[in-house]
């Protein structure tokens, strides 16, 4: 496969669409603009070659990469994904994305990134252990817990994590837990942290309809992606009251205009690997699922979903980025004229991120919080930070997510320039 970048359908990069983010924000930073090519360029870039030998023994090379953004507040961190689109420049946007995120809920971390170039369905259980173990040997270099800390993301979860782990730890000598986040429980995992970036979706969503003066019981909500994040997003709303009326994923895309039954979906979903099949709603096709009629959007899949021409046809008053750079520039801007609010995805996702931090403290103390002390914390730190962003947004009658960078890049900037330049 080629090293082109993953593309929007319309044409836009993520890192295009980060650029142009960071560019809007300029007029914003005052004095600190001066220091902003500082957020345009990544700290460290690794890409390594990971050879496995397979099932069949024959041996196998994947393309892998770690990229850390910017390192000023702290240490490194970020999800490593699976995926047969991963690319160099997709895992740098990423990584600025959570640069930002981290500071714009006021974390003592930087952002990082990475990923591997394959399809993990193609392996068998025992090669994508071989696969990451040899990838966190390759990145061992760079990673650890007060230099770059991974974490789960597409196509990536607990059992993977404890893998890199005991890479890590046997590489090192000594068992070293805060390596990464998102570990199982008795590997030194947070409670809360499978659900904390859809709860995070959620919080955001509650306070955003709360200040717009939407109410959320008997709203309709359209997710997109029906994971971790878009179906825990979903199964918090539907306890608010909530209909959920239309769900896509990579196994097809459902309707039903009275909400679906979520005691039946998200069961039907953990046993079958997507929404497919679901008997209690309507098969539609992919592209209609940008029509639907719906209060609340929350596109919780990959970069690049909402296009200017779908953000001509939402119908949704407001937009919950459960994803990483859901939304490209143009559309942005159509959503903004269109009056649709966009809650962006360095805000409204940053739950899970947030409980990462939460279970990095605990491994180092071996303390551990209960859920409901996790819950509590994470609620409180996503409507403060919220609330900043939105003042920010009044203040200087800006989008959300150009407020977010305001306050994001402003936190960082400053960083940087009380640290100096070294030598």
């Amino acid at each position: 496969m080629s090293n082109l970048s993953y593309v929007s359908p319309t044409g836009d990069s993520p890192w295009g669409t980060y650029l142009s983010q960071v560019d809007r924000v300029v007029p914003y930073l005052g004095a600190q603009a001066r220091w902003v090519e500082t957020l345009k360029r990544p700290k460290r870039a690794l890409i390594v070659d990971v050879p496995i030998e397979l099932d069949n023994g024959t041996v196998a090379h994947f393309e892998g990469f770690r990229v850390q953004h910017n390192l000023s507040r702290g240490p490194g961190k970020g999800g490593v994904r699976y995926h047969p689109d991963v690319t160099l420049e997709e895992v740098m946007a990423l990584s600025a994305w959570m640069t930002v995120k981290c500071a714009a809920v006021n974390l003592p971390f930087g952002g990082a990134k990475g990923g591997i170039r394959v399809d993990p369905k193609l392996l068998s259980t025992k090669e994508l252990e071989r696969m990451t173990r040899r990838y966190t040997s390759e990145i061992g270099l760079i990673i650890g817990p007060q230099k770059d800390i991974p974490a789960p993301d597409v196509n990536t979860n607990g059992q993977i994590m404890a893998w890199m782990m005991d890479t890590y730890s046997m590489n090192t000598g000594s068992t070293s837990t805060g390596v990464v986040t998102g570990k199982p429980l008795h590997l030194g995992g947070s409670a809360g942290r499978i659900k904390a970036t859809g709860r995070g979706v959620f919080v955001t969503g509650r306070e955003a309809a709360r200040r717009i003066g939407m109410d959320l019981n008997g709203a309709r909500v359209a997710v997109q992606g029906f994971g971790n994040v878009g179906g825990s997003a979903a199964e918090l709303f539907g306890q608010a009251g909530s209909k959920i009326v239309a769900a896509q994923d990579h196994t097809g895309t459902i309707f039903n205009a009275n909400g679906f039954d979520l005691a039946e979906l998200i069961p039907h979903v953990n046993n079958t690997g997507g929404v497919a099949g679901f008997k209690g709603a309507d098969v539609i096709k992919a592209e209609e699922f940008w029509d639907v009629d719906c209060d609340i959007l929350i596109p919780a899949a990959l970069e690049g979903q909402i296009t200017e021409e779908r953000a001509r046809r939402i119908k949704a008053k407001m937009v919950l980025e459960g994803a990483n750079g859901p939304t490209v520039p143009k559309a942005d801007d159509m959503l903004f004229e269109r009056n649709i609010l966009v809650v962006p995805d360095v805000i409204c996702n940053a739950g899970g991120v947030t409980v990462s931090y939460f279970e990095w403290v605990q491994d180092f103390s071996s303390f551990f919080w209960s859920e409901d002390e996790i819950n509590v914390r994470l609620d409180k730190i996503m409507v403060d930070a919220l609330k900043k962003i939105w003042d920010t947004a009044d203040r200087h009658k800006i989008t959300l997510r150009t407020a977010t960078f305001a306050v994001a890049c402003e936190r960082i900037l400053i960083a940087r320039e009380e640290r100096g330049l070294y030598p």
